[in-house]
């Protein structure tokens, strides 16, 4: 029994694939928000950290490369799951798509219920409605930002057939938005994943890819039941994660953290002081 205690819930693409989209974002917003903030007495310094502005800029791009890679990496992923895994039976709006539903704005106002002691907690499925809401961010933010990104990155190009001023909307598109990511990341994405106190400090699940049993029930019952139900439950069930993945996952999700933190204080203090 204690070698089943876990349930398998990310494959290792998934897992890979989350790795190397925080990396590229972090490494976005550490060679990006310097420029924004310039006229702080922090960014210089960060600067010559990263080696200089022409440096910064060549770590920006590589990042944004990766970002496009991710991104297109995942449709294809999510296009042949649907045709050859689940050969085009997959549910759009079922409990395992990330396509919003009615269900997830019942959950929305259980919650404002729950928080003000005035009803129970929703039950979850296998995606709560702040993970739709962090999936879909991302295709918004690499649309807007990959698009105004790329208008500034090649703008020889984008010149022959854009008039001059949609390069000065495209640098404040991508800045603005490049912020509204960033906060929303360092502040409302960490909380929910590792903040909350049934989680703090570190949820490791997108590290491992597994959950223990007992959790897994609580947090999400109903996924847990429906697993049940299909008999699919038993072929999910793993054992613990291995210490030298538990070595590797930790520290390195603990640098994620505290960087993206320092980077939040960092933007605050070129906000509200500079």
């Amino acid at each position: 029994m204690a070698e089943a205690a876990y349930v398998r819930r990310f494959n290792p693409y998934h897992r890979v694939l989350h790795i190397i989209m925080a990396t590229s974002f972090l490494g976005s917003v550490i060679t990006g928000m310097p420029l924004r903030y310039s006229d702080t007495p922090w960014a210089p310094w960060l600067m010559r950290a990263l080696g200089g502005y022409e440096q910064a800029g060549y770590i920006h791009r590589i990042c944004a490369a990766v970002t496009f890679g991710y991104f297109f990496s995942h449709l294809i992923f999510a296009a042949y799951y649907i045709a050859f895994v689940k050969k085009f039976r997959f549910r759009i709006f079922g409990p395992e798509s990330m396509v919003p539903r009615l269900k997830d704005l019942k959950d929305v106002y259980g919650s404002f219920r729950w928080f003000l002691g005035l009803g129970p907690r929703p039950e979850f499925d296998r995606w709560t409605y702040w993970e739709k809401f962090d999936y879909w961010a991302v295709f918004w933010g690499v649309g807007v930002i990959g698009l105004s990104g790329l208008c500034l990155w090649f703008p020889a190009f984008f010149g022959r057939f854009l008039p001059g001023w949609a390069f000065n909307v495209a640098a404040i598109v991508h800045s603005d938005e490049a912020l509204l990511a960033a906060g929303f990341i360092f502040m409302i994405h960490f909380f929910n994943t590792h903040m909350r106190p049934e989680k703090f400090p570190m949820d490791t699940v997108i590290f491992t890819g597994r959950v223990p049993i007992d959790e897994f029930r609580r947090e999400r019952p109903l996924e847990y039941g429906r697993l049940v139900r299909e008999g699919r439950l038993a072929r999910l069930k793993t054992g613990p994660p291995p210490n030298w993945l538990l070595c590797l996952a930790v520290p390195y999700g603990a640098l994620l953290v505290v960087t993206g933190l320092l980077l939040l204080v960092l933007i605050l203090l070129g906000m509200l002081v500079y």
